[in-house]
């Protein structure tokens, strides 16, 4: 008998991936069509900045060259949602920027107003490596910790080969 668990042939961990990224297409779309936030919500979003389709000015790459974090609160515009991305415009240092994100280049995303998160893998090249990441600071206080993480969804599945 054998303590290690057989291989899979479902893909669970991509499913599961899919699903997470999927919450937060949902989310943005309903923000899209309210044309704005409720209440007190607000979103930090943390992407791969290499990401395969991430389309983010040059002068944010070279100082985020791995992994940014963005905050969707008061200064945002032109949200626009689709089946596998976002775009959207923020400013950094009063200098305005269109960025279009990949749902595939997320990583994180936190609504500190009701101490809500999902961290998840981005679907990113095998060759690139994990760096760290700075808040991008475009114009809004940087992200505040999720206290307790009751509500935090983290999925790290690893294969066992």
């Amino acid at each position: 008998m054998s303590d290690q668990a057989p291989d899979s042939l479902i893909p669970y961990d991509e499913i599961v991936q899919e699903a997470l990224r999927a919450v937060v297409g949902r989310v943005l779309g309903e923000v899209e069509k309210a044309g704005g936030l409720p209440g007190e919500h607000h979103f930090y979003i943390t992407f791969k900045t290499q990401g395969q389709g991430v389309d983010i000015p040059r002068h944010l790459v070279e100082r985020f060259p791995d992994e940014m974090t963005i905050v969707i609160q008061n200064r945002f515009w032109d949200l626009k949602v689709g089946s596998d991305g976002f775009e959207v415009g923020l400013s950094f240092n009063q200098v305005p920027a269109r960025l279009i994100i990949p749902f595939a280049a997320v990583t994180g995303f936190v609504d500190p107003a009701v101490n809500f998160a999902l961290q998840f893998q981005a679907q990113v090249d095998d060759a690139s490596e994990d760096t760290g990441h700075s808040s991008a600071g475009n114009d809004v206080p940087p992200p505040a910790p999720v206290e307790d993480g009751s509500n935090v969804v983290s999925v790290d599945f690893t294969r066992k080969k």
